[in-house]
């Protein structure tokens, strides 16, 4: 602080008059990047909660799908394709986990903000392995119950339906925000 008074923002990007609050954004909230941290961690695991759910069921439910009589009687194409589904649900539960296990490793060594960035990233992951999942369960199901030409067309619709509602659709939101100059995280 100079001899006027006047505060002077540190190198960092904090104001003295707010004892290092807001670090610098304009964003519309008053909370140093420890409170950030805090309320980013609590958004991302009501988010993980949902995916977490979603994939653990399916995942639960394709286990048991193999001790089934009809299962035997796949053709080799559909096994794999039930492989490949298991496989990919396994990873996408493990990635959807993993911020849980991240936290609790790290907990109590003042790395929340980078603990909040590497569990986003396994969120990512996860959503991205789960929409894998989701896609060749579908490719499955519809293969063993309709036996119809129709079935890829049907599953690339979906698809496409997936990647517009989780991806195509907030992207396009927050371009548009970019453009009217508000573009604030």
């Amino acid at each position: 602080m100079s001899s006027s008074g006047d505060a002077r923002p540190d190198p960092a990007g904090h104001d003295a008059r707010d004892g290092g609050r807001n670090d610098g954004r304009d964003d519309g909230r008053d909370e140093s990047p420890e409170e950030r941290a805090d309320r980013q961690w609590q958004d991302l695991v009501q988010e993980i909660r949902v995916a977490q759910t979603g994939v653990q069921i399916l995942f639960g439910f394709l286990l048991s799908v193999a001790f089934t009589t009809e299962f035997r009687r796949l053709p080799q194409t559909d096994t794999t394709i039930y492989v490949v589904t298991v496989v990919l649900a396994s990873l996408a539960t493990g990635a959807l986990i993993g911020p849980v296990a991240f936290h609790r490793l790290v907990w109590g060594r003042r790395i929340k903000p980078e603990t909040v960035v590497w569990a986003s990233r396994l969120t990512f992951i996860g959503i991205l392995l789960l929409l894998a999942t989701l896609t060749t369960a579908l490719l499955l199901v519809l293969r063993v119950t309709t036996h119809n030409a129709l079935v890829p067309w049907l599953v690339a619709g979906v698809l496409l339906w997936y990647l517009l509602c989780w991806f195509a659709l907030p992207l396009w939101v927050r371009g548009r925000r970019r453009g009217r100059g508000a573009g604030r995280p």
